[in-house]
């Protein structure tokens, strides 16, 4: 039995710090998955439809009205999914697009009817590939950059990792971008802890802070699903975190 593991991509590090999709960061996910698929089913959670958006078209008010980002979402979502087909089909893989809302999560039937396409994704050898339904789910547009969705697909998958990538190697003691004497908390048992340690960064692009992932990284501890934050700006960043190779957070189970 293959193990499970879900990939939470955000815009910050699917743009590579720039305004637009970058094609290179789809292609070193690419790479990295071909490898992985030996040992593990995978699922991404991909952020990025309005950025795809911006390459196309840039509708008034988007960045202050929820209605604009919802419609730019809306013609995004098509566009990151063809780069991601394009790009995922030379190196031999294939996608599926799952949209979900907060609501599917609420309710059992919907689980159960998610976690069954997921399962059969999985054995027709494909990828699925997950993102809010931004049109008539808003929450994750406004506030976590699917922190939240990918720990709640993390859940009812069973996973057995959930990795954050993120543009930063994880949670430290102090907010790096602001004290350069800040150090890296590699472990985290107790989520209280490091509350304290939380000073977010603004982003132009990206809506998940640090606070997001904390609340993932509850969600996740709560139901024995182990979470680890790495940084997506490093070359192989998954094979190398996998093989110790590169410093990231790794969030344990939650005692009961």
């Amino acid at each position: 039995m293959k193990k499970k593991l879900i990939i939470k991509i955000g815009t910050s590090t699917l743009t590579a710090g720039t305004n637009r999709i970058s094609f290179a960061v789809i292609e070193s996910l690419a790479r990295q998955i071909v490898v992985l698929k030996e040992n593990y089913e995978v699922v991404i959670v991909s952020s990025g439809a309005i950025a795809t958006a911006r390459q196309f078209v840039e509708i008034n008010g988007y960045q202050r009205n929820v209605e604009s980002k919802q419609a730019m979402a809306a013609i995004g979502q098509t566009k990151l999914m063809e780069l991601y087909d394009s790009i995922f089909s030379t190196f031999g893989l294939n996608i599926a697009q799952i949209l979900l809302t907060y609501r599917d999560f609420e309710n059992p039937v919907a689980n159960e009817n998610t976690r069954n396409t997921i399962k059969r994704l999985w054995q027709a050898g494909y990828i699925p590939i997950v993102n809010e339904n931004d049109t008539v789910s808003i929450e994750e547009i406004l506030l976590g950059d699917n922190d939240k969705l990918s720990a709640l697909v993390a859940v009812i998958t069973e996973a057995d990792l959930l990795l954050l990538v993120s543009d930063i190697d994880g949670i430290f003691d102090r907010n790096p971008h602001l004290h350069a004497d800040a150090r890296l908390i590699s472990e985290v048992t107790d989520l209280e802890s490091i509350r304290s340690c939380i000073e977010e960064k603004e982003s132009t692009l990206g809506t998940g802070g640090m606070s997001s992932k904390i609340y993932a990284a509850e969600i996740c501890m709560r139901k024995g699903v182990e979470m680890w934050i790495v940084n997506g700006q490093r070359p192989n960043y998954i094979i190398r975190a996998m093989q110790g190779e590169i410093p990231c957070t790794r969030f344990g189970v939650k005692a009961k």
